[in-house]
């Protein structure tokens, strides 16, 4: 069971940019906003009042030293340095129990420095560890002026990551069927469910409580106070974004510039979220068919045919391993989320036709993190756990069996599994949710840009526009590319990448409502 959320860094596609709607470069048109104007650290401090906090956490001194290796990845070379921020475990008791955050750096290159720029690469539950040395290239530009700043947040990798199961029992677990067509398969669907999350509170603890989206923004703000900047730089990617949006809404006064790209809805629940994304990835697999020539409606058909005859006999793998549904729907997902990665699918899906499911299991496993000896990375453990405590909302299996034909009339090919997700993903969870949405308004920031991309199979990008209503007339600025993939800065088009640097770097807002081609 994994919900399809995470932003990942395959390779970014190659796109021709006809153009860009609004200005020719992405300077003309626009305004510098208030605090983010060119005065590298000189911006005024924010006049929101400051929760109280322990001298031991505010002027903590953050010792940074060389990085270790983390999960499969080798340690960074070069400039990136690491540290750990200590925050409080529970932020209603900020004098009580802290816990360790993991961060890493690397300074600015050239002059003139505007301050930090802290990233959060999505998930929830990506390790910002892993990714920003990964994504380093993409942003030197905007590291000519920034100090390159992202994080492991709390419950993920090296900061006390949780870990709910083991290698044989994750292995075991791929077996269970995610859309359960009888009784007996539909209580094997749920008790793995429940099973997962007694594992998380038996690894977790205390901890399974206090990781929640507003906890993860609360560190944020320690975070800048630590680094001694006066107002929150940050880019948000997926996830990320619905992360920016409520530390907008908590320090509205300390938002600096503030980038959104790949926009999670703020209006959804938990239903809303999995249509959404139905919908998103619907969206991209007919654009994917498109580009083979096939007529999408007949050959999501074709697909959906595919995987009925895989869940009744599961199809084998050179590696011994047998390709599931459940894993065939993960295998087709994992290219879409880049056009790069089209070829990939059309290979996988041609040998699974010819009974050879070694090529989708491969792709699936590349997004369950499994490495070739067998062994798993803890993601999808830290995005449930998280992800859990935030939503509120426990869908019934009862509600859910009649809620499936509106998911498989949006799409014949993920409708199924992503409907029966919301029943199973935090069942007998043992925690409770904290909200339905997140809240996100945030009177009196400065403006806030988000990107769309027309081709965002993860997050659809209607997203973009609710979230800019949701922060407020003003605040919530637009840019629209029409583009394919997960994300839009850094995936092809050379006039969104250039809006961005010139609103990171110069505080230009461009007009709300432009579009890139």
């Amino acid at each position: 069971m994994r919900r399809f959320l995470r932003w990942t860094a395959a390779v970014a596609a190659a796109l021709l940019v006809a153009g860009c709607g609004g200005s020719s470069d992405g300077g003309d048109n626009g305004k510098a906003h208030e605090g983010g104007e060119d005065k590298g650290t000189s911006a005024a401090p924010p006049s929101s009042p400051v929760m109280d906090l322990p001298a031991s956490l505010t002027s903590q001194h953050l010792d940074w030293h060389g990085c270790k290796a983390t999960g499969d990845s080798p340690a960074p070379s070069g400039d990136w340095r690491c540290a750990t921020l200590k925050v409080p475990l529970d932020w209603s008791e900020p004098d009580g129990a802290t816990i360790g955050l993991a961060l890493i750096r690397a300074r600015a290159t050239g002059g003139n420095r505007i301050g930090s720029l802290l990233f959060n690469f999505g998930g929830p539950g990506g390790s910002g560890l892993e990714m920003m040395p990964y994504y380093a290239n993409t942003v030197s530009k905007l590291r000519e002026r920034y100090d390159v700043v992202s994080w492991d947040p709390r419950g993920v990798g090296a900061s006390e990551g949780v870990r709910c199961r083991g290698d044989r029992q994750i292995e075991a677990a791929e077996t269970v069927d995610g859309t359960p067509d009888t009784a007996q398969e539909e209580k094997a669907f749920l008790q793995d469910a429940a099973d997962f999350g007694k594992g998380c509170q038996k690894a977790a603890g205390k901890l399974l409580a206090h990781v929640s989206t507003t906890d993860t923004a609360r560190d944020m703000d320690l975070m800048r106070q630590v680094l001694g900047d006066p107002r929150m730089h940050y880019f948000g990617i997926s996830y990320g974004t619905e992360l920016g949006g409520v530390y907008a809404h908590l320090f509205p006064k300390r938002v600096g510039r503030m980038i959104l790209d790949a926009v999670v809805d703020p209006t959804a629940d938990t239903v809303g979220q999995a249509e959404n994304q139905t919908r998103g990835f619907q969206r991209a697999l007919d654009d994917y068919l498109k580009s083979t020539g096939q007529d999408p409606e007949q050959g999501s058909r074709k697909i959906a045919t595919l995987l009925k005859r895989i869940d009744a006999k599961p199809l084998p793998a050179t590696s011994g391993r047998k390709l599931t549904e459940t894993l065939a729907v993960t295998g087709i997902v994992v290219p879409l989320y880049s056009e790069a990665g089209w070829p990939r699918l059309t290979a996988a899906l041609n040998s699974a036709e010819r009974g050879d499911g070694s090529p989708l299991l491969a792709l699936a496993d590349e997004y369950n993190d499994r490495d070739v000896s067998g062994h798993y990375g803890t993601t999808t453990h830290s995005q449930r756990v998280i992800s859990c405590l935030d939503e509120k909302e426990r869908p019934t299996p009862a509600g859910t069996k009649k809620r499936l034909a509106d998911f498989e009339r949006i799409s014949p090919v993920f409708g199924d599994y992503l409907g029966w997700d919301t029943a199973g993903w935090c069942h007998d969870w043992p925690v409770p949710g904290q909200y339905t949405t997140p809240e996100v308004s945030a009177p009196g920031a400065v403006p806030i840009l988000l990107v769309g991309n027309t081709g965002d199979p993860a997050t659809p990008y209607e997203g973009a526009r609710r979230m800019a209503d949701e922060l407020g007339k003003g605040v919530g600025i637009e840019l629209t590319w029409k583009g394919e993939g997960h994300g839009a800065y850094g995936n092809g088009s050379d006039r969104v990448d250039s809006t961005v640097n010139a609103y990171l770097l110069n505080g230009t807002v461009p007009k709300d409502g432009k579009v890139c081609s």
